[in-house]
């Protein structure tokens, strides 16, 4: 009996401590993005734009001041825009969203029928960028003048 009883409390601690360790090893997720807030001068023009070049689905605000649009980018978060920026302001090419796309080819082909002009990293227009990794993309602007990517990272 002694026996039985000491080969449990074994077993337990054994099971307790592990569970313990793997408890504190385990990395806690500290932050998570809620939303990417771009300021733009034509709140329409900019909503128009990402509806129909992203295809996003457009969800309710809570301000209901005709100045927002939010945009839901599933488990990524949320794209807001907000209507109140200046017109004509220069954005580098280094601060820009990315969006993965399925197919770099029929999305490029949108962008045609759109009439988006598109260039590869080093401004060529019309040209997609292979990556080391295999991954395309390619850069182009929002009616704002934002940069944004896109790349077949899926």
């Amino acid at each position: 009996m002694k026996v039985l009883f000491c080969s449990a409390v074994f077993l337990l601690s054994s099971v307790f401590i592990h569970h313990s360790m793997a408890q504190s090893t385990q990395k806690k997720v500290a932050v998570k993005l809620n939303h990417i807030a771009v300021y733009v001068a034509d709140l329409q023009k900019a909503t128009d734009f990402y509806k129909n070049v992203f295809d996003l689905e457009i969800i309710p605000e809570p301000f209901k001041d005709n100045r927002h649009t939010w945009f839901t980018l599933g488990p990524a978060g949320q794209l807001h825009l907000i209507q109140g920026a200046k017109p004509d302001q220069v954005h580098d090419k280094n601060e820009h969203l990315c969006f993965s796309v399925a197919s770099m080819d029929s999305f490029v082909k949108g962008l045609d029928k759109m009439g988006i002009r598109y260039e590869n990293w080093a401004g060529e227009v019309s040209t997609i960028t292979k990556r080391p990794d295999g991954i395309q993309q390619i850069y182009f602007k929002d009616p704002d003048g934002h940069w944004l990517e896109a790349n077949d990272d899926h």
